[in-house]
């Protein structure tokens, strides 16, 4: 096991499972040497999650509270996190105990083994059927993202070496994704079977419609797979306008008392009125996101953090 970690916790909602998550974490690293640090990084959270992790801060020295302005999502409460965390070695996991503290080991004896990244893939989800079929539909997305080896392998619970960060340390987009973020750099990434338990109280603050614009953001943000898609629609149905037209003049050189349609050319100039339409949205849509990128907007904004004497803030 490596002499030293940093353990990142995006927080929405979890006061009831924060405090059995730090204890089983403890439990942990109990018997072992290992130096760590456990940033708990409040993401808006709508319950009394803050006043929960700044008892936690007072409770225990190795434990720092970071509280955000609002609800960022999960992906830049981690980034904080991550850039914050002063240990060679960084494990990210969940609040709501799905990804048992028990199997953070796993993780990072694979590191010291030489792996840039490790992923924790549980063996069996504990979801609802919906939301395993929009995580699939995710999974496919960081498959077109990340390539089809990373991609299938991500995780939330993860551990990753720390320099790893000097490939986006420049980064400073509000939409983000710490796997594609991750994969700038890692060169040697695998994974592990783990278990994934039920959550400990409440209910997953990912709907179906957050997944999709996660999932959405992702192929746009860091892909050109949309405007390849745009492209070749775009060369298939001038081939099919040209076939089209090639058509009607060879069917009026032939018969001289054929008269095109109106409903014909109507239905042509409909198609192909639409698919122009689908190709300006899809530049339309990398425009945008140029132009938030150049407003300067921040992936997050931090109201306080609550730490010990001996953390610099």
């Amino acid at each position: 096991m490596t002499d030293s970690l940093s353990i990142v916790v995006p927080v929405y909602n979890g006061e009831k499972s924060l405090p059995e998550l730090i204890k089983r974490i403890q439990l942990v690293f109990k018997e072992s040497d290992t130096t760590y640090e456990i940033l708990l990084v409040n993401d808006g959270s709508s319950d009394l999650s803050w006043n929960v992790i700044a008892k936690l801060v007072k409770l225990n020295q190795n434990i720092i509270g970071i509280n955000l302005m609002q609800n960022y999502g999960q992906h830049n409460a981690l980034l904080v996190g991550i850039q914050r965390a002063k240990y060679d070695i960084i494990v990210t996991i969940d609040d709501d105990l799905q990804h048992p503290p028990e199997e953070i080991p796993k993780l990072i004896n694979l590191i010291s083994e030489g792996y840039d990244v490790v992923y924790g893939k549980p063996e069996k989800r504990s979801h609802s059927a919906w939301r395993n079929m929009s995580s699939k539909i995710l999974k496919t997305v960081l498959k077109i993202v990340l390539g089809a080896d990373m991609g299938s392998q991500s995780s939330a619970f993860r551990a990753f070496r720390s320099i790893l960060r000097d490939g986006f340390k420049n980064f400073s987009d509000a939409q983000l994704s710490i796997d594609v973020l991750l994969s700038w750099s890692a060169g040697n990434v695998t994974h592990v079977f783990v278990a994934h338990e039920k959550r400990y109280v409440g209910k997953s603050g990912y709907t179906f419609k957050k997944l999709y614009k996660l999932a959405f953001n992702m192929l746009t943000g860091y892909s050109t797979l949309p405007l390849r898609i745009a492209s070749t629609v775009g060369f298939c149905t001038s081939l099919m306008g040209l076939a089209m037209f090639l058509y009607v003049v060879i069917r009026r050189l032939v018969q001289t008392s054929y008269v095109p349609g109106f409903a014909f050319i109507a239905s042509e100039i409909a198609l192909f009125a639409g698919l122009q339409l689908f190709a300006i949205g899809v530049i339309g849509e990398y425009l945008s996101r140029i132009h938030f990128r150049t407003m300067g907007k921040p992936p997050y904004v931090i109201r306080e953090i609550a730490c010990n004497n001996n953390y610099d803030k």
